[in-house]
Parts: C-alpha cells; structure tokens; sequence
C-alpha cells in the first residue's frame, strides 16, 4: 500500500513539474525584447556609427549574440522611403550592443528597422526605430 500511495505522490508531482514547465517555456516570447537607440542622435556624413542595445523588456537585461539578419536605413519618417542608404554592421563594443556604420546624406530623421534572431527564441524580432541626423 505505501507502494502504490509512493507512486501516486511521485506520478503527481510529474504532472505538476510538467505542467509548470510548459506554463513557465510559454512567457517566454519575440515580445519580450527590442532593440533600443544607445544615441538617437547622429551627424550627417560618411561612415556614422549608429549604435543600438537589445533588451530583455521583462528582466531589463541586455541580450548578446543575437543574429542581425535583416538591416535598412531610410528617411520614411520625412516621407522618403526612397531615400534609403547602405548600413554595415561592425563589432559592439559591449555585449548586447549592436553597432552599424551608414552613410547619413542628409539632415533629418532617418528609421533604422533591424530583423533578429534572438538565441532560444522562435520567430523573428522586428523593429524600427527613428535616429535623427544634423549637420
């Protein structure tokens, strides 16, 4: 009897243990980062560095390793989405800092929109995020 009474108590806390798992894998979400300007300020001309930090928004904590897969700079937020430019991602000085380098042209403001892959996540991270330029 004490047998069978063992085996219920440990077959329960298997549900438990499995259950909270799932509960506690399923927080875990592509929501809960985004990458955010280091500088949201910049000069016109070559070679500016733009510089952004990932950020886990539920623990505050920067995220390093992320693969950048996707990178664009225009001027949409002036209405000119044509008016793109090249944009070269270097090494970051920190973990969980991302750094490009990109030619700003022009005074204005320009969106930066990023696509990562974040590690131990699914799915992929998009952002936008304004950086203004002046002379």
């Amino acid at each position: 009897m004490k047998k069978l009474n063992s085996l219920r108590v440990l077959r329960a806390a298997l549900v438990t243990f499995v259950v909270t798992g799932s509960i506690t894998a399923a927080r875990a979400d592509i929501k809960d980062y985004e990458f955010q300007l280091v500088e949201p300020m910049v000069h016109t001309g070559p070679d500016q560095t733009i510089t952004v930090r990932l950020v886990n928004k539920t623990t505050g904590k920067a995220v390093p390793d992320a693969i950048i897969i996707a990178t664009r700079l225009d001027m949409a937020p002036d209405g000119m989405q044509e008016m793109a430019t090249k944009i070269v991602a270097v090494p970051g000085a920190e973990a969980g800092t991302y750094k490009f380098k990109a030619n700003v042209s022009m005074a204005g403001r320009w969106q930066l929109s990023l696509g990562a892959k974040v590690q131990g996540e699914s799915g992929t991270l998009e952002n936008k995020l304004i950086v203004t330029a002046q002379k």
